[in-house]
């Protein structure tokens, strides 16, 4: 939040025209005005008496007064031909005293003069009834002073050469107020703002934004103790919720942060009858909101963002270890923000972050490494001159294509006509640089202008793309979870997957890459396979690999618990794997539970599968599966039946029903785009919940983060556990979960050899239950099974 304290007359400025130009308010010399002496006649004798007349000069200016020879002296009365008139005391030609000037638009000044400048006490108005009044230093607002502005905001307290500067108190119309100290106009310093509705921040500022350490409280009795970094929360802070029996060690808090002059003491910065009013920017559309009860949190706007350094708040409990904190009704929260995203939020069971034994391995265990999936290409691994080729060639390639200009792509961009192939010896040449791969290499890139504005539609930056795959981190192979045989690689920071594969895979992309294109251009939100580049490589004595960089569906901060690979048919489709762990890849008949979306989601995410499969139907594409990622909130509820999360008994004790307290939690679309954490490759539009009058949300995640709800990512769910006809159970197991789901392995045709088998299999087996079938019978098919997995809600 930035609160900007307007201390220029614009809009509104009145310019004051006298004789020798124009005059601004609190920022012109207004000698420029009267000039410096005035001397009616250069005739008349200085030497003479005092003597009271009227002189009437070329110009048409004139002045009535007293006169000491031929200089005002005394009281006297100038009048500009253009209308400006000054009223009031001088002194050997200039004004002195007291008087008062009025000019042609009806500005007017009223007070103490000095040497021909406004300098002293006065009262300064313009004809939008912005009215000063204060001091004055040679013509420059200067002192104590209040200043009234034409839309109701005002302001007391100190300025300095035509600048607020110092502690005051400014008022803005709709009743919000900020008493603390200001520089150059703008809130800088210690302070407190208080809005009208009650809610009030205590704390740093920095050019009009929080900026520091601080309070925030709200009029319904939460509060937040943390730190900003120029508008934004920044760190590990402590949020009370309304209800918190925290009083005494709350107010201890903040008088030791008083005390350490870490927050403002307006006590010692009284100005009495002095202040009257405060600022000139519209606060009233500003939305502060927190949630005080479990009912209530769904409807937390969580707008603003604050934290505060984790080593702070230790050091005043240590100050405070005479006061006992009792334990509070309503548990309190550790949240922890990055730049103003929401990075974690932790109950916690104290007044004050004192971790216990049991919240310090709940700690560690968030932040521990979770055990990536695959083998990381090290030198030796079989993999490693196939990874350092690969990364070579994609750094010269995005290198080669990022300089050129963006343009439309082009029916000539597409086929296996618009690629190019370069050699890179192994000791370089003078295109390309000496590597470290055991022999030489020739790479060719497919279609490098259509995958460059694809990896652009889809918001990947050239840079970022470079370095997540060819940077200094390794990449790591995982084992083929199908029959293909591929060989998949994964980044090391899991944005994207690289697959190789066969020839008539390349074939059928090629094919339908138009295509393709056209369809993820004109749907936002597709869930089919995101492609950003094809490539081949080729060792002087080597057999070819060709292979697709794609994006990684599960690249996300939460664990994805289960994973499935979903066709619709049964033949053949269950895992054989006794021990299964969250990199297990099950299948259809694995899959024992039903998930219930908010409806109009179930809609969207049908409607678009209908729209995606129908493509892939008219491109004569059959056996792609659905990849479902599930995150369950609660996994230490999960039991050891198949296709369930079987935890250690470590696991079992970190993960605490404590550390998933609420669930998951909607809440309205943040308007800081800042503030939530997104894929690393997601174009859709935002989900909007009838909940919420259908307005787009967030998903809050106690413990997580704040995450953007798209098609196919960030969803939540309700996932209900479906019997089995020899199946009893007393308990029905409801869990909350998040998915992640989307349209892979599009790259089968139904040629030839997929007819035959489907043949041979439909003597042996019911031709409904295998995948090897039309594509049109497939996608009728795929669409009714994902219908069963996603229920209309009871």
């Amino acid at each position: 939040m930035s609160a900007h304290i307007e201390t220029s007359d614009e809009p509104g400025t009145t310019t004051c025209s006298g004789r020798s130009g124009p005059y601004r308010e609190g920022s012109c010399n207004l000698e420029q005005i009267l000039s410096q002496r005035l001397t009616p006649s250069s005739s008349l004798d200085p030497n003479a008496g005092f003597k009271v007349g009227e002189v009437i000069l070329p110009n048409g200016d004139s002045y009535s007064g007293t006169l000491l020879g031929d200089t005002p002296e005394g009281s006297g009365k100038y009048i500009w031909s253009d209308g400006c008139i000054y009223d009031g005391e001088w002194r050997r030609g200039m004004r002195h005293g007291v008087g008062k000037t009025i000019w042609p638009d009806g500005c007017i000044y009223e007070g103490e003069y000095s040497g021909g400048y406004m300098h002293g006490t006065g009262t300064f108005i313009r004809p939008d009834n912005l009215t000063y009044k204060g001091r004055f230093k040679l013509n420059l607002k200067h002192g104590l002073g209040s200043q009234i502005y034409p839309n109701g905001d005002a302001f007391e307290g100190p300025w300095i050469q035509g600048s607020i500067e110092g502690h005051g108190k400014y008022t803005w119309c709709n009743g919000n107020v900020y008493e603390g100290n200001m520089k150059d106009g703008l809130m800088n310093g210690k302070g407190i703002l208080t809005w009208k509705n009650g809610d009030n921040y205590e704390g740093n500022w920095l050019n009009g934004m929080m900026h520091g350490y601080g309070v925030y409280t709200w009029n319904e009795g939460g509060c937040y103790v943390g730190t900003w970094t120029r508008g934004l929360k920044d760190g590990k802070g402590v949020f009370y919720p309304k209800g918190s029996i925290m009083p005494a060690t709350h107010e201890l808090s903040i008088n030791v942060l008083r005390k350490r002059g870490l927050l403002p003491d307006l006590r010692r910065h009284s100005l009495g009858s002095r202040i009257l009013h405060s600022s000139t920017v519209d606060m009233g559309n500003i939305k502060v909101g927190v949630t005080n009860d479990r009912s209530r949190l769904k409807n937390m706007p969580l707008e603003r963002r604050w934290s505060l350094e984790g080593a702070m708040i230790e050091k005043i409990v240590g100050d405070s270890e005479d006061q006992v904190p009792t334990e509070p009704s309503v548990p309190l929260l550790e949240r922890e923000y990055m730049q103003g995203v929401l990075i974690s939020e932790v109950v916690m069971s104290g007044t004050f972050p004192v971790p216990s034994k049991r919240s310090k391995r709940r700690q560690k265990k968030m932040v521990r490494d979770i055990k990536k999936p695959g083998e990381t290409i090290i030198k030796g691994h079989r993999s490693y001159d196939l990874m350092l080729s690969l990364q070579l060639g994609i750094r010269y390639t995005v290198g080669k294509i990022t300089p050129i200009q963006k343009r439309e792509v082009r029916s000539s961009d597409f086929g296996p006509r618009a690629s190019f192939w370069m050699n890179f010896p192994k000791e370089g040449s003078q295109l390309t640089p000496p590597h470290r791969a055991q022999e030489d290499f020739k790479w060719k890139d497919y279609c490098p202008m259509v995958f460059r504005n694809l990896r652009e539609m889809f918001k990947i930056d050239a840079a970022d793309y470079m370095m997540s795959i060819c940077g200094d981190a390794a990449l790591r192979e995982l084992s083929s979870p199908g029959k293909s045989g591929s060989v998949f690689f994964l980044s090391q920071d899991d944005r994207f997957m690289i697959k190789t594969l066969r020839k008539s895979e390349v074939q059928v992309l090629l094919r339908m890459l138009p295509d393709y294109y056209h369809h993820v251009k004109t749907y936002d939100n597709t869930l089919i396979t995101k492609f950003f580049g094809l490539h081949r490589v080729k060792p002087s004595s080597g057999q070819k690999f060709r292979f697709v960089v794609m994006g990684n569906m599960f690249c996300t901060e939460l664990r994805i618990h289960r994973r499935f690979d979903l066709k619709g048919s049964s033949l053949g489709r269950s895992t054989d794997k006794i021990e299964i762990d969250e990199n297990t890849t099950l299948k259809d008949l694995d899959l024992n539970y039903s998930f219930y979306l908010e409806p109009s989601w179930r809609e969207a995410l049908l409607k678009q599968i209908e729209i995606d499969s129908k493509f892939l139907e008219a491109q004569r594409i059959m056996d792609y599966s659905l990849l479902l990622g599930v995150h369950y909130r609660a996994p230490q509820h999960l039991r050891s039946r198949r296709g369930l999360a079987v935890l250690s008994e470590e696991d079992a004790q970190e993960d605490e029903t404590g550390s998933y307290p609420w669930g998951l939690v909607l809440v309205q679309r943040a308007n800081d785009e800042n503030s939530v954490v997104v894929g690393p490759h997601i174009r859709g539009s935002r989900l909007r919940a009838s909940a919420a009058g259908f307005e787009e949300v967030d998903l809050l995640l106690p413990g997580t983060a704040r995450l953007q709800i798209q098609l196919g990512v960030n969803m939540p769910a309700r996932a209900e556990h479906v019997l089995s006809e020899d199946e009893t159970q007393q308990v029905h197991d409801v869990y909350d979960v998040v998915l992640y789901l989307g349209i892979i392995d599009i790259l089968q045709d139904y040629n030839i050899s997929k007819k035959i088998e489907h043949a041979y299999k439909s003597f042996q087996f019911d031709s409904v239950s295998i995948s090897s079938v039309d594509p049109d019978f497939y996608s009728r098919r795929f669409l009714d099974f994902i219908q069963t997995i996603f229920p209309e809600n009871p």
